[in-house]
């Protein structure tokens, strides 16, 4: 018989990793989490405070099978671990877990584009290589970045984080956190900028500090074709560290020679460190053959063969809201829909209407966008939306419909005979989607994810269902 797995934390560990005391007994706990709604039995149930005070809660979590909860006050239902401070308790647990595994390789992934799927396809290809462990969702803030470490098993061998911020300040005390091996910026773009006084220079020197929870030899993996590779080089050498750059030039330790599109996703041709690799992807949006480049070097600095991490990217899906593609089938015949729906900046926009430019249609078929406003570019957002023409222009995209009043300012910059449907907001156009799709037409949905892209991606996936009575083909 195989020797039970030890549980993930015991009610002692607990309290000696965060100064706790333990009141109404001791238990083990193989998860943890806030959300009382997500408990499962066995979990530590975390009381944090903020839009709501977790500790109204802890009830409904022990109903649901917790084991025990972290609190600064005594609850009833089940044994707790008093702290001062609930977040500082979870800072610590983290701290602890990383702490009393040092053999567990970490990378950690930031970028203003594309971070959640390069850390998803790092994972896949831990996976192949051995028990691993990694960021869900998009869990790369000030809580969601300590409780994927807590959430870290030591039997585990290796672990990615993606780590994010809102403003300035938020990266480096994450990174520190982690302490990773390796850690990656997948590119820096005009995102988040109305934050920063000096937009997006600031916005790479935040990205930029994901390098100071290196270890002397750690690794910097820097995308090499973006304007501030010097300013993340310099700050990855401050810090001690390594740095392999990706791009598209033959002095990157990666670089793409070749990305085709096809029905299956893409073929990438690529040089890395030396040796040339031909291999296939199920993305198919031109930004992957830089993606997957980032993804081999990261694997490459966490110990996982090349043909291991080829053979992950060769299998690893778009996630929801991130290039997802279906057929969506009509009486009078079937569309193709890309749910681009779950974030939307100028660079990745850009991106996106390269790949569509890129795909073939059907005679009778045209390359449509469907876009809500992007968010958070302060005062820079009029120049952004309208700017966003010539890359339309340039990939020979058909239609362009539009929700919200910053794509209106798109949508008067185009040609007229660009023009779809504009509407007030994502609702209102969702409520018009028989009107923004036909026959063999290719259609793109991009937001972000506040001007709720996605209630617009859901009409449309709704025709087939509406006109055939069936669910959406994928």
């Amino acid at each position: 018989m195989p020797e039970p797995t030890p549980p993930l934390w015991t009610a002692q560990e607990i309290a000696v990793a965060t100064g706790g005391r333990i009141e109404g007994g001791v238990f083990d706990a193989n998860g943890l989490t806030y959300n009382s709604r997500e408990i499962e039995p066995g979990d530590l149930f975390l009381a944090l405070k903020g839009a709501r005070d977790g500790h109204d809660f802890a009830a409904s979590a022990f109903a649901a099978g917790a084991a025990g909860a972290l609190v600064e006050r005594p609850v009833d239902g089940g044994p707790c671990i008093v702290v001062p401070d609930t977040l500082h308790a979870l800072e610590a647990l983290g701290a602890a877990a990383r702490d009393r595994a040092p053999h567990i390789r970490r990378g950690a992934v930031t970028g203003s584009v594309g971070k959640t799927s390069v850390t998803q396809a790092i994972k896949a290809g831990l996976d192949l290589a051995g028990p691993a462990h990694a960021s869900i969702k998009s869990y790369n803030n000030h809580i969601g970045v300590p409780l994927t470490l807590a959430r870290m098993h030591p039997s585990v061998e290796r672990a990615v984080f993606e780590i994010g911020m809102n403003a300035p300040g938020e990266i480096g005390p994450l990174a520190r956190m982690v302490q990773p091996h390796a850690a990656c910026v997948t590119t820096v773009g005009p995102v988040h900028i109305e934050a920063f006084a000096d937009g997006e220079a600031g916005v790479a020197a935040e990205k930029a500090a994901i390098f100071q929870g290196l270890g002397p030899g750690g690794l910097a993996v820097i995308n090499g074709d973006n304007p501030w590779v010097e300013l993340l080089h310099q700050a990855a050498l401050r810090a001690g560290a390594r740095v392999a750059t990706f791009g598209s030039e033959p002095a990157h330790d990666a670089r793409l020679i070749d990305f085709t599109p096809n029905p299956e996703g893409a073929r990438v041709t690529a040089e890395v460190y030396g040796r040339t690799h031909v291999f296939p992807l199920r993305q198919s949006g031109f930004h992957w053959g830089l993606n997957s480049l980032a993804v081999i070097l990261m694997l490459d600095a966490l110990d996982v063969p090349v043909e291991t991490a080829l053979e992950a990217l060769a299998h690893f899906e778009p996630l929801k809201g991130r290039g997802e593609t279906r057929l969506v089938h009509l009486p009078k015949g079937a569309f193709t829909l890309i749910d681009e729906s779950y974030n939307a900046n100028p660079l990745s926009m850009k991106a996106g209407f390269l790949s569509l430019g890129a795909k073939p249609v059907e005679r009778r078929g045209r390359r449509v966008v469907v876009l809500t406003d992007m968010l958070e570019l302060g005062d820079q957002s009029e120049a952004l939306h309208a700017g966003l023409a010539t890359a339309i222009e340039a990939a020979a995209i058909d239609v362009v419909h539009a929700a919200g009043p910053q794509m209106r300012h798109l949508y008067d910059a185009i040609s007229p005979e660009r023009r779809g449907v504009w509407a007030g907001t994502a609702a209102a156009l969702a409520d018009q989607a028989a009107d923004l799709a036909g026959p063999d037409d290719i259609v793109m949905v991009k937001g972000s994810n506040g001007s709720k892209a996605s209630l617009v991606a859901a009409a449309l996936l709704r025709l087939e269902r509406d006109d055939t009575g069936g669910p959406p083909l994928k």
